[in-house]
């Protein structure tokens, strides 16, 4: 908060809570669950507060998602009867390897574990997450959605001691208007960020208790998604289908899913590894192009297309996972990055972390304790079934990232000679921005033009990600130094965030001196984070806008 206003307005008001956490997804709600299960069979009391960003709990949750039920049958052992919302079974896994006219088909022998799907259930994680939400509720959780979580507070000794709210009805220039109301200060004995990938307060806390010391860089990958309506005659419920292959290249890293749920809808999504080189490459747009391969384009013909979104997902595995507790508070789900890329699945990654995290929180605040750091979630950590299926994976997205052919070739060699306990570790050596490289050593990708049935341009997407803000605020994707975007990006780099980015927030557009400047339509942003990792000069910084801004997504 800009300290004028805080001058003008404060002191700003403040609720006291044992645990506050930051973010209601998976990881958020399962943590507030599990204090307040402990609290229940102890018959004690425990206050939990979550703030969720997004104007409804399951707003800005967007996944694959085949989810794995192990965290939840843990949680809720007696989840069906509850009527949690995994009502589709998988009922058969393909793995197909494109070329642009033609396919390989993976026998299913030869698929690696992580690639199986058995017990496992296709679901929609925002319905899931608005279910757990309700469970949340009734065991007294406070949940405040369309508040974001704006700045970390610290207690004198440098802990963690809560957090505040961004301020409502703020002009474009940081002016306060007539519908401005002061952020809120929520001080708690811990607090947890679960905020997903790339979290804008996760960040801040890594970098400034050195989190990351001794840690690979962090991976992170795009995941773009649209759900569709499509033919019943076409539909085959359960069906989880992914590939690797066309459209990208043999040294990009990428793959598709494409899930059959019920009612006749399939997911289909592409993730495109941030690591890629090439500055002219669009991921929305090898996204589109995916979708008019033979093997692939049959489904959707016929379909309607119902809702967008994307996503950057953290696939750094175990390497690149930071010290995730620190003095009053820790970070869990994908704020961490628990998610297992070998299985393309986090979701019951986040819930285990949650949990653990809750326990260890539980216990100290039992010994009457609280601001430390809570080591025992650390400890827990490292002998849970979680630990050891991120260590199992740990050379897979090192592996992936050498290049299709050998990456898939000595992927099978870990995962299925070794069963990912080679006595060897892969490393990540640089973070994703660092691999982009100069225009100049590429060729432009001319991509096809949007058909509107079968694909589409950004605009139209993004239309229906239901995304929404205050037009009148301040822009919240900030940057650094004003004179990067043309001096460097576009004249070295070809103006990659007017590609990365899946939404068209950014374009360069001409001044009338004929010169280029970089236009930030910032209504658009549907809270991916791409440009927040990918910028090659790191110049954009992601700040979250007024609570409850962003997409809506109905059941991503």
């Amino acid at each position: 908060m800009s300290q004028s206003l805080l001058e003008q307005f404060g002191p700003r008001d403040a609720m006291e809570y044992d645990v506050v956490i930051v973010g209601g997804g998976p990881a958020g709600l399962s943590a507030a669950i599990r204090l307040k299960q402990q609290a229940d069979e102890q018959g004690r009391e425990v206050s939990v507060c979550v703030l969720e960003k997004g104007s409804e709990l399951g707003a800005h949750i967007l996944s694959g998602a085949v989810m794995d039920p192990r965290a939840l049958d843990e949680l809720f052992p007696n989840w069906k009867e509850m009527g949690a919302p995994l009502n589709q079974p998988v009922t058969e896994d393909r793995f197909l390897f494109l070329t642009e006219k033609g396919v390989i088909h993976t026998p299913h022998f030869l698929l690696p574990q992580c690639l199986h799907n058995d017990g496992n259930y296709i679901i929609s994680l925002a319905n899931v997450v608005r279910w757990l939400g309700q469970q949340a509720e009734a065991l007294g959780v406070e949940i405040f959605p369309g508040f974001a979580a704006a700045e970390v507070l610290y207690n004198e000794d440098g802990s963690v001691k809560g957090v505040a709210t961004g301020n409502m009805g703020v002009g474009r220039e940081g002016e306060p208007l007539d519908s401005f109301q002061l952020g809120m200060e929520l001080h708690a004995k811990y607090t947890f960020f679960a905020e997903g990938a790339r979290g804008h307060l996760g960040k801040q806390l890594i970098a400034k208790y050195k989190l990351d010391e001794g840690k690979d860089p962090q991976a992170f990958g795009i995941g773009i998604k649209e759900l569709w309506e499509i033919d019943p005659a076409k539909h085959q419920p359960g069906l989880v289908i992914h590939t690797a292959g066309w459209p990208l290249d043999n040294d990009t890293y990428g793959g598709s899913f494409l899930y059959h749920l019920e009612n006749n809808q399939v997911a289909v999504g592409y993730v495109v590894g941030l690591n890629y080189a090439n500055p002219y490459l669009s991921p929305y747009e090898e996204f589109q192009r995916y979708k008019t391969h033979p093997a692939i384009r049959h489904y959707f013909e016929g379909g309607k297309r119902i809702a967008y979104g994307a996503r950057a997902i953290a696939a750094g595995g175990l390497q690149s996972l930071p010290k995730f507790v620190f003095p009053g508070g820790a970070l869990i789900g994908c704020d961490a990055g628990f998610l297992n890329m070998s299985r393309i699945k986090g979701s019951h990654a986040a819930i285990k972390s949650g949990m653990l995290a809750a326990e260890a929180a539980f216990a100290a605040l039992g010994a009457e304790r609280q601001s430390d750091e809570l080591g025992a979630y650390a400890e827990s950590f490292a002998n849970s079934w979680l630990h050891e299926e991120l260590h199992v994976a740990r050379n897979v997205k090192p592996w992936m990232s050498k290049g299709l052919v050998l990456g898939t070739i000595m992927t099978g060699i870990d995962q299925i000679v070794f069963r990912g306990k080679a006595p060897w570790t892969l490393r990540h050596h640089q973070p994703d921005h660092a691999c982009l490289r100069p225009a100049s050593e590429f060729t432009p990708i001319v991509y096809p033009k949007p058909d509107g049935k079968i694909t589409f341009d950004r605009l139209s997407s993004v239309f229906i990600s239901n995304t929404n803000h205050t037009e009148d605020q301040p822009v919240h994707l900030t940057l650094k130094d004003a004179s990067v975007p043309v001096q460097v990006n576009l004249a070295k780099f070809a103006g990659p965030e007017a590609r990365y980015c899946p939404a068209g927030v950014y374009e360069f557009v001409k001044t009338d001196e004929g010169g280029d400047r970089l236009q930030i339509n910032a209504q658009n942003c549907v809270h991916c984070k791409t440009c927040d990792i990918k910028d090659p000069t790191q110049n954009i910084v992601w700040v979250v806008p007024e609570g409850g801004g962003g997409p809506n997504y109905p059941n991503m």
